[in-house]
């Protein structure tokens, strides 16, 4: 179980995440949701070790992370907003790299490497340098990367970026089966809709703060909506889209 206290991360004297606390049980999926701006990756970016928090806890089991940093990051698989992988190295190389980092057997990585790659539809392309591969390619290496030690977390940061349909329906059967095996899963995003279907447990952050933090179902009888768009867009005050769309559409009809 992942347990956040009171995280805060401070810029000069601006809370960019502001006293968040939640928790991510085992066994289910947890979504953290958010605008643009709200802090959704500051929190991300702290909850995987590469961002000093300024004050607060990340719980691991019950312990600080920070009190065995390499111990933590060894049961955590990450998959970032962005494909940062070495464009010359082949798919099947990145693997073989986290694995060797990963200190895993040489046999085990080639032979789970290959099948994962296989599995997520890279495999005849698996000696091409990454820097031919399209975005939703990359994606999937980033996947496979983070699968490959059998973590027992996963934080998954907008992971359907660049996906095809087929390969976003293969992530959130992925995302399932992870769960029923115990897995503690977050997954981040904007996308409410795909965030509804795929999570069951949701976090609602504004502005650096948790407006929200419920069972998916408990959220739309407690506020009396039928979705979690009108959910969000209630906790979250955002301005009427609908409005907006129409000014623009005036704007732009404007004679010079």
């Amino acid at each position: 179980m992942l347990d956040v206290r009171g995280l805060t991360k401070k810029y000069r004297r601006d809370a960019v995440v502001d006293h968040v606390t939640f928790t991510v049980p085992d066994g289910k999926v947890t979504g953290y949701l958010g605008p643009n701006g709200s802090g959704k990756s500051t929190t991300v970016k702290m909850l995987a070790g590469l961002l000093q928090p300024t004050s607060g806890q990340i719980l691991w089991n019950g312990c600080d992370i920070r009190q065995d940093m390499i111990a933590f990051k060894r049961r955590l698989g990450y998959v970032p907003e962005e494909a940062f992988v070495y464009p010359h190295l082949t798919g099947l190389e990145h693997l073989q790299l986290i694995g060797r980092l990963r200190q895993l057997p040489e046999r085990l990585v080639e032979r789970k490497a290959n099948e994962l790659l296989r599995l997520l539809w890279l495999h005849e392309h698996r000696y091409s340098p990454i820097s031919t591969y399209s975005k939703g390619m990359k994606q999937r290496v980033l996947i496979a990367g983070a699968l490959l030690h059998d973590p027992d977390l996963l934080i998954f940061d907008e992971p359907l970026s660049g996906l095809d349909i087929s390969s976003a329906l293969l992530l959130h059967e992925l995302i399932a089966a992870l769960a029923r095996r115990g897995k503690t899963i977050l997954y981040i995003s904007h996308v409410l809709e795909i965030t509804e279907k795929v999570c069951s447990r949701v976090v609602m952050l504004y502005q650096g703060k948790v407006v929200a933090d419920d069972e998916v179902g408990r959220l739309r009888e407690l506020m009396h909506l039928p979705s979690l768009e009108q959910i969000f867009r209630q906790l979250a005050r955002q301005e009427d889209v609908s409005a907006a769309a129409r000014e623009i559409v005036a704007l732009i009809q404007e004679a010079a």
